[in-house]
């Protein structure tokens, strides 16, 4: 316990660094949450069908490892929201994550550039099925494939 306290501790740098962080009140509605900001700020959405989502990337600094790859909570990040939004119907709360798997089959590193798809692959009443698949966009390389289930409480129509 002892040394995962000290692996979380700050550094006199970082603790100052994040003591200047000016974080708003979030206006639910009007604007993005700090986590939105965070993690998808930089997403450009290509192609929109029915059923279908195209979206492009670039793997920003704030969400790379020490190693310089696209951190695996990022990766699941995209999946969750991505598949969720497929899934989504405007005017209506967000749907509930039921259950989430992740395949990660490869590495992005800082500055690739990512396509994101997300199919529809089911819907059975409130029960929906989506599959992401997150590639690098220049060499086609699959970096992971997620299947994303989700709940919709008002049972809507696709």
């Amino acid at each position: 316990m002892e040394e995962g306290k000290e692996f979380l501790q700050l550094n006199k740098e970082e603790a100052e660094s994040v003591s200047r962080l000016t974080i708003h009140p979030h206006r639910l509605g009007f604007q993005c949450s700090f986590y939105e900001d965070f993690a998808l700020r930089g997403i450009r959405v290509d192609s929109v069908q029915r059923g279908f989502v195209s979206c492009t990337f670039r793997v920003p600094p704030r969400l790379t490892d020490k190693s310089g790859n696209l951190a695996t909570g990022a990766v699941a990040n995209l999946v969750d929201e991505v598949g969720g939004a497929i899934v989504h119907v405007e005017g209506l709360t967000m749907n509930v994550s039921v259950d989430m798997s992740i395949s990660f089959l490869g590495t992005a590193k800082l500055n690739d550039e990512l396509q994101i798809t997300s199919k529809v692959l089911g819907r059975r009443g409130s029960y929906s099925g989506a599959i992401v698949l997150v590639r690098n966009k220049v060499t086609g390389e699959l970096i992971a494939e997620g299947r994303h289930s989700l709940f919709d409480k008002h049972g809507s129509k696709l």
